[in-house]
C-alpha cells in the first residue's frame, strides 16, 4: 500500500518582515486618523440646535450617528456636521423638541469596537516594537558570536579534478619543477608502487621564484592531474585581526586534508606568515608566529600526517623560517626560475595557440628577443601583440605587431610628447652616445633598437637585450656595460658641450652596479671581502640579522673604489664618442628623421659588429 506523505506545517517568523508589518499597520493607523479629521475639516460644522430647527423644518433627509458625532445629510445634497452630548439619545433629543423621531431617517454606526481596537493597537504598538528591536539585537549578537567561531575555520578552496581545465601540457619552461611534481602526484595516485621499495611520500615541495614564472600555474597543473582533493589557500587568509585564529585554521584546514586523504594542500605566497623567527624583531606571542608553529606541528609533529602534501610557493625563499624548510616539512626545494631559450619557445607556442599569427613570423628570433622574459610576461606579450592586431584591423598577428609588444612589456607604452627640434637633438645624440659605445666595445651584446619615441618615464630608449641566457657576470663585462650607461652623458658633453638631467636614470643603475662589484663581488682592489649586510645567521637554531661593522677609513675606501669604475668607465665612453664621431652624427640625424632604428638599419650605418665570446 503506497504510503500518503504528509507535509510538515513549518511556522517561519522573519523579524524584518515583522518589522516592516508593524510599520506598516502604524502608517495605515495614522492614515486613517488624518482622513477621518480631514473629513471633518471638509463638513461644515452645525450646533445641535440649528440641526433640530432643521428637522422641524423639514429640511433634513438623514441623520448618521457616529458616536457623538452627528452627520446631517439636507434634502439639497448638503452635508453638516454637529455633535450631541455623550448621555443624550438622539431620540430622546427630538422628542424633548417635541419632533416625531420617524419624520427623519436615522441610521446608528456603532464603531467603538473598531475605534477601540485601533486605539488598543496605536498604544501597543510602541512597546511591540521595543520588544521586537530587543529580540532582532539578541539575535544579531547571537550571529556575530557564532562568526566570531567560525574564524576558526579554514577558508581554503577545495578543488575536484573535473574543476581545473589546467594540465601539466599547459605548463612549459619549468621542466625540472613539473617532473618533481608529477612525481609527487604518482605518489598519491599509485602508492603501492612506492611502499614496494620503502619509499614515503614526500611531505612537502616548496616552489621558489621570482613573480610570474609559473608557480600559481604549477599548483593549477597539479589540481588538474591528481585524482585526490586539492585544498588552495593563501597565506594571508590565515591572519585575522583576532590572536589564535591563524593557528585555529591551520588546525581545520589539515582536519580536511586528512579526512579526505589523500589529498593535496596548496599554500600560496607562504612567506605571509612563514618568516623566520628573529629576536628582537618578533615578539613569542605574535599571532603570525602560532600560525607558523601550528605549521611546523602538523606537517611533522607528534602525530603521524601521511598522505598528505603541502605545496607551497614563494618568491621571497630567503626570509622563510629554517625549521619550516628542514626535511620531513619541505623535502623538496624546486627553483622555478626565468626560462630559458628552450623553455621560452615552448611557452610562445602554448600561449600562441587559437591565434592567427602570419607565416613570416620568426619564432626563433622572438625567443632570442625575448631574454629575461618570464611566462606571464611571453603571455602578456602575445595578448598585447593581438590587441594590436585588432586595432590595425589585421587578420593576423605579425612579427611588427610582436617586436611592439614586446618593447610595450618592458618599457610602457608610446608617448607622444611635443618636443622641441633641440630637445629631438638632445634625445637622438643621448641615445646615439649609448648605442656606438656598446657597438664598439668587445663584450657586449648587438643593440636591438634605438627610439627617440618617450615611454614610460624616459624621453628615448635603446635595447640591447642579452643575445644568449648567461650564467655568469663577468667584470670586463660588467664594466663594459657602465660604459654603456655613461655613452649618453658622453655625447652630451662631447656634442653639445652641455650636460642635462636625462642620464639620472643611467648613473642610478652604473652606481648600482659598481657598488655589487666593490661590496658583494670583491672586484676591485680592496679584494675578495663581503662589505654587505649579513641577514639570517642560524646557529643553534637560532636566527638573527646582523649588520657587518664597517670602520670609516673602509667606507671611505669603497666610495673611492666605486666612484674610481665609475670615472674609468665615463672616460671610456668620450674616448669612444670622440673616435666615433662621424658615426655618431649619422645615427642622430636617421633618429631625428625616422625616430626609431632597429638592428639592421643601425648596422647600416656602424657596420657588423665584432663581438667577443
Amino acid at each position: 500500500m503506497r504510503e500518503k506523505k504528509v507535509k510538515k506545517f513549518e511556522f517561519k517568523i522573519n523579524i524584518n518582515t515583522l518589522f516592516i508589518a508593524f510599520f506598516v499597520i502604524l502608517f495605515l493607523i495614522q492614515i486613517f486618523r488624518g482622513f477621518s479629521s480631514q473629513i471633518n475639516k471638509i463638513i461644515p460644522e452645525k450646533p445641535i440646535t440649528d440641526v433640530i430647527t432643521d428637522v422641524k423644518n423639514n429640511k433634513v433627509k438623514k441623520i448618521e450617528v457616529i458616536g457623538n458625532q452627528l452627520i446631517v445629510y439636507y434634502k439639497n445634497n448638503t452635508l453638516a456636521n454637529s455633535y450631541k452630548e455623550p448621555n443624550d439619545s438622539l431620540n430622546k433629543i427630538l422628542s424633548d423638541n417635541k419632533i416625531n423621531p420617524s419624520q427623519v431617517k436615522i441610521e446608528v454606526k456603532n464603531l467603538d469596537t473598531a475605534g477601540s481596537l485601533i486605539n488598543l493597537i496605536a498604544n501597543l504598538l510602541p512597546t511591540i516594537l521595543m520588544i521586537a528591536f530587543f529580540v532582532y539585537l539578541f539575535r544579531q549578537a547571537k550571529g556575530a558570536q557564532d562568526s566570531v567561531f567560525s574564524f576558526g575555520q579554514s577558508r581554503a578552496k577545495k578543488f575536484n579534478k573535473s574543476m581545473t581545465k589546467v594540465k601539466f601540457a599547459d605548463v612549459a619552461g619549468v621542466d625540472e619543477a613539473k617532473k618533481e611534481l608529477e612525481e609527487v602526484v604518482d605518489f598519491l595516485k599509485n602508492p603501492e608502487k612506492y611502499k614496494k621499495v620503502g619509499a614515503r611520500t614526500p611531505k612537502g615541495v616548496l616552489l621558489v621564484g621570482p613573480a610570474g614564472c609559473g608557480k600559481t600555474l604549477l599548483a593549477k597543473a597539479v589540481a588538474g592531474e591528481a585524482n585526490v582533493p586539492f585544498f588552495s589557500i593563501a597565506g594571508s587568509e590565515f591572519m585575522e585581526m583576532l590572536v589564535g585564529i591563524g593557528a585555529a585554521r591551520v588546525r581545520d584546514l589539515f582536519d580536511n586534508a586528512k579526512k579526505n586523504a589523500p589529498s593535496i594542500i596548496f599554500i600560496d605566497e607562504i612567506d605571509a606568515i612563514g618568516r623566520a623567527r628573529s629576536y628582537g624583531v618578533m615578539p613569542s606571542h605574535d599571532e603570525r608566529e602560532q600560525t607558523l608553529n601550528q605549521i611546523l606541528v602538523e606537517m611533522d609533529g607528534f602525530e603521524p600526517n601521511e598522505q598528505i602534501v603541502v605545496i607551497a610557493a614563494t618568491n621571497r625563499g630567503d626570509l622563510l623560517d629554517p625549521a619550516l624548510l628542514r626535511p620531513g616539512r619541505f623535502d623538496r626545494r624546486i627553483i622555478v626560475d626565468y626560462p630559458d631559450l628552450e623553455g621560452r619557445k615552448a611557452i610562445i607556442k602554448i600561449h600562441a595557440k587559437n591565434k592567427p599569427f602570419d607565416e613570416k613570423v620568426n619564432w626563433d628570433q622572438v625567443a632570442k628577443r625575448t631574454v629575461g622574459f618570464s611566462g606571464a610576461d611571453l603571455e602578456n606579450m602575445l595578448n598585447e601583440a593581438a590587441i594590436y592586431a585588432a586595432r590595425k584591423n589585421q587578420d593576423k598577428i605579425t612579427q611588427e605587431d610582436i617586436e611592439e609588444a614586446a618593447t610595450k612589456v618592458k618599457l610602457g607604452p608610446e608617448k607622444k610628447r611635443n618636443q622641441s627640434d633641440y630637445d629631438k637633438k638632445l634625445t637622438a645624440y643621448h641615445e646615439a652616445g649609448h648605442a656606438i659605445v656598446s657597438h664598439f666595445l668587445p663584450h657586449t651584446d648587438p643593440v636591438h633598437r634605438i627610439s627617440i619615441v618617450s615611454r614610460g618615464m624616459a624621453l628615448g630608449y635603446t635595447l640591447i637585450p642579452p643575445s644568449k641566457d648567461k650564467v655568469h657576470e663577468t667584470k670586463t663585462h660588467l664594466l663594459e656595460r657602465i660604459a654603456v650607461m655613461m655613452g649618453g652623458r658622453a655625447a652630451e658633453e662631447v656634442i653639445f658641450n652641455e650636460i642635462t638631467t636625462g642620464a639620472a636614470n643611467d648613473f642610478d643603475q652604473a652606481t648600482s652596479i659598481a657598488r655589487a662589484m666593490v661590496v658583494e663581488y670583491g672586484m676591485s682592489s680592496l679584494g675578495p671581502v663581503n662589505f654587505g649586510p649579513t641577514m639570517d645567521i642560524t646557529e643553534w637554531g637560532k636566527t638573527y640579522m646582523e649588520q657587518n661593522n664597517i670602520s670609516q677609513e673602509m667606507m671611505s675606501k669603497i666610495d673611492q673604489e666605486i666612484k674610481k669604475i665609475l670615472d674609468d668607465a665615463y672616460k671610456t665612453a668620450v674616448k669612444i664618442i670622440k673616435e666615433q664621431r662621424d658615426l655618431i652624427d649619422k645615427v642622430a640625424e636617421e633618429l631625428i628623421k625616422k625616430e626609431s632604428l632597429d638592428e639592421e638599419e643601425f648596422e647600416k650605418i656602424v657596420g657588423k659588429k665584432k663581438q667577443n665570446e
